[in-house]
């Protein structure tokens, strides 16, 4: 990436995000609040980990000689695993149209795709994108994790029908 101190810089924000959200927590009313912040804060703690990683990788680099190119390739690997990195907090849907099935949160596959008399039929549940009012007050914070961290995050349940 951009910069000697980078993921020095990643390390901090995220680990300034991920305080901040255990202190909203403090102010949760309802389960459904509760488990968006557990969520978030699992989340921070899984990217605060990669980053941590690179930072070791970067310090390996620094201090032995990499002759088989090992430690380099992992950095690597670690860089594009935090570039894709992606935060989901509710449901995840995967949706392979090939086959027409789709799978909800990681469950079995499911068939989309039925029939009868009148003809065949193919329908997949979507994905809405929660509101900044069931967010509450982690919605601007979520906000700033996205532009400043540029960590994904996706907080959306699936709809079916």
């Amino acid at each position: 990436m951009s910069g000697d101190w980078y993921y020095v810089h990643q390390l901090a924000v995220l680990a300034g995000f991920r305080l901040t959200v255990l202190a909203n927590r403090l102010g949760c009313e309802d389960e459904f609040q509760l488990e968006l912040h557990d969520g978030l804060i699992e989340g921070l703690a899984c990217a605060i980990a990669r980053v941590q990683s690179i930072t070791a990788l970067e310090r390996q680099l620094a201090i032995d000689t990499d002759e088989e190119g090992l430690a380099a390739f992992q950095l690597h690997g670690e860089e594009e695993c935090l570039a894709r990195f992606r935060i989901t907090l509710l449901d995840h849907l995967e949706i392979d149209f090939d086959t027409h099935e789709y799978c909800v949160n990681g469950d079995e596959w499911l068939y989309a795709l039925s029939a009868d008399c009148d003809g065949i039929e193919v329908s997949y549940p979507s994905l809405v994108a929660l509101t900044d009012a069931e967010l509450g007050t982690l919605a601007p914070i979520i906000r700033a994790i996205r532009s400043e961290a540029g960590i994904g995050i996706s907080i959306a349940r699936v709809i079916y029908g």
